[in-house]
């Protein structure tokens, strides 16, 4: 009677692990309010942020491809408004350039293969390779 029921949780925690494990990874935060100003010196560190960006390799190779040099896009750059500049420096957060969530992968490959030694460990199983 103990193995059934050992079969039914292991199977009920593989389906949970599986269901955590492709649930997509949500980041929240405050929502920034129209009404309020941006301040001159708000303008300067996203100005400051968004320059980091724009000297990266990888984007200056892509305003290459598109037939940009760096100093058109700066110009571009000075003719938009605080609110436009506040908007492109909140969403350049969450681009990722050149950068992967491979160390997440591996983890959670690592996790999976322990999971199932573990399980075999406690249901008595042995597995056999030959050749």
């Amino acid at each position: 009677m103990r193995i059934p029921f050992m079969r039914s949780v292991s199977w009920y925690l593989v389906l949970a692990m599986f269901i955590i494990a492709i649930a997509p990874r949500v980041d929240a935060g405050m929502a920034p309010s129209e009404m309020i100003a941006l301040s001159q010196a708000d303008r300067a560190a996203d100005l400051e942020k968004i320059r980091q960006v724009l000297e990266l390799k990888a984007v200056g190779e892509r305003f290459r491809q598109l037939g940009l040099t760096q100093e058109e896009a700066k110009a571009k750059l000075a003719e938009l408004s605080d609110r436009q500049i506040h908007q492109i420096a909140l969403q350049l957060d969450d681009i990722k350039i050149g950068q992967g969530d491979a160390f997440g992968v591996i983890i959670a490959l690592l996790v999976i293969a322990i999971l199932v030694v573990v399980l075999l460990k406690l249901t008595g199983h042995k597995v056999l390779v030959t050749k």
